[in-house]
């Protein structure tokens, strides 16, 4: 109970935030669909910056991971794409909320957009939601498929901690790509939070692609170790890759 207090007490959740009117609707309802059971709590830092690496296999996750990320003692900010923000109403709140722009760009263009976002993130000390497969999996069997560089690349140039977190159950209550399940109600979804993936051995490798690639296998090894802990089997030893299934990595998986 003291965790659960200390956590609740929060600057970010403790201080006038526009994050407060959203979470009134947002968490009641999602406590009546889904009875989330979060582990690893501790693993989330109460101070400071940070990237959730969550693995991603329904259009409903998102909430659930925002939802466990609120209850936790952290204002919930994804990464959403640049065009977004140029919509009227959305993209203020998208500023509002400190959500973090994408840019479809070069790669120089990328690359100091990424410098840019780590030094944000660490001047306010706020964390972001990033998920490393940009789409939801194309595995079969809902494991993480291979990640994209994304969160590595934000946490190298800022020195952020990347906190892998895995969720299950969300399939029950919609299905990648399928139709929502409201019934019974409160189906129970599991989130687990792990320590830190350490990236020691990949800092002094820059932002080079061979270096980004193995810290990105390695953040998605340890999202696939939680999850296995939570489906109580063992993932499989190779991830998922779509080109080699003649697959898009992006936009809607069609069978």
């Amino acid at each position: 109970m003291a965790t659960t207090a200390r956590r609740r007490a929060s600057a970010e959740k403790t201080r006038p935030s526009v994050f407060w009117p959203a979470a009134a609707v947002v968490v009641p309802l999602t406590g009546l669909i889904a009875k989330i059971d979060i582990s690893g709590a501790e693993h989330l830092p109460m101070e400071g910056p940070y990237v959730i690496a969550p693995n991603h296999y329904s259009e409903f996750d998102p909430v659930i991971v925002a939802v466990a990320t609120w209850r936790i003692g952290r204002g919930p900010r994804f990464m959403a794409k640049e065009s977004l923000f140029k919509v009227p109403v959305l993209g203020s709140v998208l500023r509002a909320t400190g959500m973090v722009p994408v840019a479809r760009a070069s790669s120089a263009s990328a690359a100091k957009q990424t410098i840019a976002q780590a030094e944000a993130l660490v001047e306010h000390g706020r964390g972001v939601i990033v998920y490393p497969e940009g789409s939801l999996t194309r595995d079969p069997d809902l494991w993480p498929m291979r990640g994209k560089s994304g969160a590595v690349r934000l946490a190298l140039e800022g020195g952020i901690p990347v906190i892998p977190m895995a969720t299950w159950g969300v399939q029950r209550i919609l299905p990648r790509y399928g139709k929502l399940s409201l019934w019974p109600l409160r189906k129970r979804v599991q989130v687990a939070l792990g320590p830190a993936v350490d990236l020691d051995a990949y800092r002094a490798g820059g932002t080079g692609n061979a270096n980004l690639i193995a810290a990105t296998d390695a953040v998605m090894a340890d999202i696939a170790a939680l999850l296995g802990d939570l489906r109580g089997e063992q993932p499989p030893a190779e991830r998922w890759n779509p080109a080699l299934h003649g697959q898009n990595e992006t936009g809607r998986l069609e069978s």
